[in-house]
């Protein structure tokens, strides 16, 4: 009996525990063929395990690499879903055991995916999605994070040796067309590049066997090709999707390309944003965004192209108009510039596009190509169709004339023609249909013809200006055209709105609301700076290990000199992240003694030293790597007084700086603190001033009156404000020589010391401010800074910055202190900065 209440009392008591521990929902909804739940975390849980019931499913259980830790909350995202309605349970995993689960009060709604367009003629389905979203039979599906996708794993058929390793490796198996399995390949969160790409590019080919299928998709809102591009070739049934690519630095320059012997081909619902800098002048976005030659039966849809310079450009060298069919249907062309698209050759059906804001032009049509143009938004599009050499492509505003060795926008290729029906314009510069009585010879300078119907049929007598071509009228051909319902322009501009670009928009938020973004296409440096310090929100995947990071930080200077009988400035090390303890050596000795309180998690170091003493710092903990920091307090004697040189009264002649280079008193005059400076000496190619310092202190530099040219130190260039160079040195030895110019003139230089005596190489070399700090912090450094991350005191990661590193917006966090980590070229450094 007493056996059987203690049964039954523990059973009460993990029941209890269960209920207790059941998961809070967030937020839930369905998509395109997918569907999402959010929750928060449960106190104690190892893992979670997630289901889904609808259209004929009965608490099927996704794999766990759908499920996602983010900073404040867990994900997870179910792919594959049938158009329908479905019920989600989550349930949190403690010592082994479910809990009793959490399931959505409501259904989501999961929607269809668009599957219109050339690239499903023939009943052809390319990827390895059926019809109705679910995955093909014996599909494969493989799963790349930013830790797998070096070490992913697959045995395919006919590849070189197995297992293949790593996301190209693999890719390079399913080249030779020989394994036929549905491939589907889901990128979850922010990949950059792997270690093995092809010239900068992941490159998807499989044979043009008709029998392969492979999907390249994102998982989520956030999934990222971050710095590399995707390149197909020789290939058939490829589907991308729900990717956003940013970054892009690979030597084709394509954030997509379709480079050459390709059909059936489906990119869909992916952000498009800035690459790297190219050579050319008209590459400063980056080279083609989504660029399309030597293939055939091509559907763009539901993309976001957020400012790309050039957009999707068509055609290049097939040099016949016959057999190529592309639609563009559905993309969201927001303040990009041009190709939208620019058409070559192709047979190109472009309808219910968004043209938003485009400073150069919408469609345009080159080399013999027809283009069929129905159904768009227009909205302050420059010029919202273009044929090569007439109309408005060689139009003079200025003059009120066509001017054809001057104005073309199509390096004067021959003209194509294009087809345009029911398309709304608002904001366009100029627009000349064919036959227009308002504008000049509109039988041969047109734009497009306007037809009356959809299904008009141009005649044969409508011809382009250069190269007498004619529109095909593939679009009323039965045997060619695919079945499809339009939307009215203004229903496509709200569709476009709501699904182009990845899940919900993407995790990347932007508006342009500037004055000038319509009309501009310079690069937008705000939304370059935000692209290039874009970092995931992503802390771990499930199944893998969790990342782990122990910190250390300090505030004041770690190394110090002091002049005996004065106390040091106060160090204090905090430790956080996984670091559980820390620990000293080297103190107490030569009256320097600490107080660790290991509830702040603080390390206090103080003192007056009677002797040089060092010391090091040391974290620890269960998980994580340790971080060591170390210093040296040195006593010293006096503080060495400034070293001033002044060119005027002394010439070359100084006991502390060596000089060599000619003096000059015919390149002007410079003032200084009430000095007028008359004698110079001239930074030439084999000038050279070089000095050593035993301590820190602050290097100046005085040239001409509001000179803003540069010098290098140490081999590294600093500019001049108003005629002044400042900058903070570190004990060492140091080399002044000519800058980028041609010649800069030097009239005094002063190496001025702290007189407070206190020296840190780390402060001296990067230094933070301020501190606190509200919205901007600032970064000086003598040292290559490579990136910047920002820890919370928990060590969770919130921010990385790369690129321009002067200035980093911290307006978005939270108050609160923050570890700030800045990586060198000389090793890392870390402070903690207030947030105001």
């Amino acid at each position: 009996m007493i056996k059987k209440l203690f049964l039954c009392a523990s059973f009460l008591l993990v029941q209890t525990y269960l209920v207790a521990q059941t998961v809070t929902l967030n937020n839930y909804g369905g998509w395109l063929e997918s569907a999402f739940i959010t929750w928060q975390p449960v106190v104690g849980a190892e893992s979670y395990n997630v289901y889904y019931s609808g259209e004929g499913v009965l608490n099927q259980k996704i794999d766990n690499s759908l499920i996602r830790g983010y900073n404040t909350y867990l994900r997870a995202d179910i792919l594959g879903l049938k158009a329908g309605s479905y019920t989600i349970t989550v349930k949190s995993v403690t010592l082994g055991v479910e809990d009793l689960g959490t399931t959505t009060p409501q259904p989501v709604t999961v929607l269809a995916q668009d599957r219109s367009g050339f690239a499903f003629a023939n009943g052809r389905v390319p990827g390895g999605y059926t019809m109705d979203g679910t995955p093909k039979p014996n599909a494969v599906i493989l799963y790349i994070t930013e830790a797998t996708k070096n070490t992913v794993s697959l045995n395919v058929t006919g590849a070189t040796s197995n297992p293949c390793i790593g996301l190209q490796t693999i890719l390079d198996g399913f080249k030779k067309g020989n394994d036929t399995r549905p491939l589907i390949i889901r990128l979850v969160g922010q990949i950059t590049d792997p270690s093995y790409t092809l010239n900068g590019d992941i490159v998807i080919e499989n044979k043009q066997n008709a029998s392969s299928h492979i999907t390249f998709e994102g998982v989520g809102d956030d999934a990222v090709a971050d710095g590399w591009g995707i390149r197909i070739k020789n290939a058939t049934n490829i589907e991308i999707r729900n990717i956003g690519t940013m970054n892009c630095n690979s030597g084709e320059g394509d954030n997509i390309g379709l480079q050459q012997d390709n059909d059936y081909i489906w990119v869909h619902n992916v952000d498009f944003f800035y690459g790297d800098a190219g050579g050319d002048a008209d590459q400063a976005k980056g080279d083609g965004a989504l660029d399309c030659k030597r293939s055939t039966y091509v559907t763009f849809s539901y993309n976001h192209f957020w400012d790309s310079g050039k957009s999707n450009l068509l055609g290049l060298s097939e040099n016949t108009t016959s057999g190529l069919y592309i639609t563009y249907h559905h993309n969201w062309y927001d303040h990009s510039d041009s190709r939208h698209p620019r058409v070559r050759f192709y047979s190109a059906h472009v309808y219910n596009n968004y043209y938003d804001g485009n400073s150069k032009y919408g469609v345009g049509a080159t080399e013999g190509a027809s283009v069929f143009v129905e159904n768009n938004y227009f909205r302050n599009c420059k010029y919202p169709m273009l044929t090569s050499m007439q109309g408005s492509d060689v139009y003079n505003a200025s003059t009120g004339t066509n001017d054809y060795n001057n104005n073309p926008t199509f390096s004067k290729e021959d003209g194509g023609t294009i087809k345009a029906f029911n398309n709304y314009m608002i904001g366009e510069t100029r627009f000349v249909p064919y036959g227009h009585v308002s504008y000049p010879n509109p039988s041969v300078d047109f734009d497009a013809y306007v037809a009356t119907s959809r299904n008009e049929t141009l005649s044969a007598s409508v011809v382009s200006a250069y190269g007498s071509n004619t529109y095909n009228n593939f679009d009323t051909n039965a045997s060619v055209m695919y079945s499809y319902t339009p939307d009215s322009p203004e229903d496509a501009k709200t569709k476009v709105m709501q699904y182009s670009g990845r899940m919900q928009g993407g995790d990347f938020e932007w508006t342009f609301n500037q004055p000038g973004d319509d009309t501009s296409y310079a690069v937008n440096q705000p939304l370059k700076t935000a692209l290039s310090n874009y970092t995931t929100t992503l802390v771990y995947v499930q199944g893998e290990t969790p990342p782990s990071t122990q910190t250390l930080s300090s505030t004041n200077n770690t190394s110090q000199t002091v002049v005996e009988g004065t106390p040091i400035e106060a160090i204090v090390f905090t430790w956080g992240g996984d670091a559980t303890d820390a620990t000293v050596t080297g103190l107490p000795a030569s009256g320097i003694t600490f107080v660790k309180d290991a509830t702040a998690k603080t390390i206090t170091i103080t003192g007056t030293p009677t002797a040089t003493v060092s010391y090091t710092i040391a974290t620890s903990g269960a998980t994580g790597t340790p971080v060591t920091d170390s210093g040296t307090i040195t006593l010293g004697t006096t503080t060495a007084g400034d070293e001033i040189h002044n060119f005027t009264t002394s010439g070359k002649t100084s006991t502390f700086y060596a000089i060599t280079g000619n003096l000059s008193t015919s390149k002007g005059t410079a003032n200084y603190n009430g000095l007028v400076l008359t004698q110079c000496l001239k930074m030439e190619s084999t000038t050279n001033i070089s000095f050593t310092t035993a301590q820190q202190g602050v290097l100046t530099l005085v040239l001409n009156d509001n000179y803003t040219g540069d010098l290098k130190i140490n081999g590294t260039t600093y500019n001049a404000v108003a005629g002044i160079i400042t900058l903070p040195i570190a004990a060492g030895n140091y080399a002044i020589t000519k800058g980028s110019v041609s010649t800069t003139n030097l009239y005094y230089m002063k190496v001025a010391y702290d007189t407070a005596g206190v020296h840190n190489v780390k402060d001296v070399q990067v230094k933070l401010y301020p501190n606190p700090v509200f919205n901007t912090l600032h970064l000086t450094s003598m040292l290559n800074v490579e990136k910047v991350e920002i820890y919370t005191i928990l060590g969770v990661k919130v921010l990385t910055v790369k690129g321009t590193l002067e200035s980093i917006d911290m307006g978005h966090l939270s108050r609160g202190s923050y570890v700030v980590k800045v990586f060198t070229n000389k090793g890392t450094l870390d402070k903690i900065i207030i947030k105001k």
